[in-house]
């Protein structure tokens, strides 16, 4: 039995209806994508689902007592040093935490004793990350989850992930394109409160491959890049893959944030 969403709304007094009769259903062996726009909702959906929020309408029936929750922000405890965060919240959930074996998985690098705020963008996602896989949640959602992880950091996830949802619920919401490559993924886009299926390109697929340089925050940058099917950051650089027939809009869509375009090139399917 798996965690269900039925007829979800979400309205705030400023913004309107966020979620327009959200029907969704979470099961293991199925791990959920949802992609879409800034500002269409996506946080705001996993939030409901992890029950770190509560919907205007609707119900949310079949979640776990414990949830694996990767927020979009980093939660004020993060002033926390990370070995006492990790600590706190594993007895939150009731659970001895092995979080030095997922850490170093994820290649943590920083100070454990240091507040977690005062890390590298990377570690502090792999702090956060170890505290959302390591609780033994029976669902997990995650929020950008390979957001500010470097590449070995990123495969370890996938390898991770890929474990999980064999037994346990998944919902991500995610821009990189990795979650897609899930075995057995379903994907969602959220637009304009409404969840509509999305087919996946075929691994046969060719796509374009687009270096980038782009101002401040590389994981940024990315959030506003449509039709990302997988990302890489490198020193000073961001480079992203997206559906041949996307590249346009990707390239407009880079060009307006303010990024350099460094390289193009098509690569073709896979076999």
């Amino acid at each position: 039995m798996g965690v269900r969403l039925a007829g979800v709304r979400k309205s705030y007094r400023r913004r309107g209806e966020v979620l327009a009769g959200i029907d969704l259903e979470l099961t293991p062996g199925r791990p959920v994508l949802v992609v879409g726009g800034n500002g269409t909702g996506k946080s705001t959906l996993l939030r409901i689902a992890a029950g770190a929020s509560a919907p205007t309408a609707g119900s949310v029936t079949g979640r776990p007592r414990v949830v694996g929750f990767l927020p979009g922000r980093v939660p004020a405890s993060t002033r926390m040093p990370a070995r006492a965060y990790l600590r706190h919240m594993a007895a939150v959930h009731g659970v001895r935490q092995d979080a030095g074996a997922l850490l170093g998985d994820l290649g943590f690098s920083g100070d454990l004793d240091a507040p977690v705020a005062r890390l590298s963008t990377g570690n502090v996602q792999k702090v956060l990350l170890v505290q959302a896989l390591g609780c033994g949640a029976g669902l997990l959602v995650l929020d950008e989850p390979w957001s500010g992880l470097d590449a070995g950091a990123a495969a370890a996830l996938d390898r991770l992930l890929a474990v999980a949802a064999a037994t346990t619920a998944v919902l991500v919401a995610d821009h990189t394109g990795r979650a897609a490559q899930q075995a057995g993924a379903a994907v969602f886009r959220l637009s304009r409160g409404v969840l509509a299926p999305e087919a996946v390109a075929p691994p046969g697929a060719a796509h374009t491959v687009v270096e980038l340089s782009c101002p401040g925050d590389p994981a940024e940058a990315l959030r506003g890049l449509p039709d990302v099917r997988e990302s890489w950051l490198g020193v000073g650089s961001l480079t992203v893959r997206v559906p041949v027939d996307r590249g346009d809009g990707l390239l407009a869509a880079a060009l307006a944030r303010g990024c350099s375009v460094l390289s193009v090139r098509r690569e073709e399917a896979r076999r």
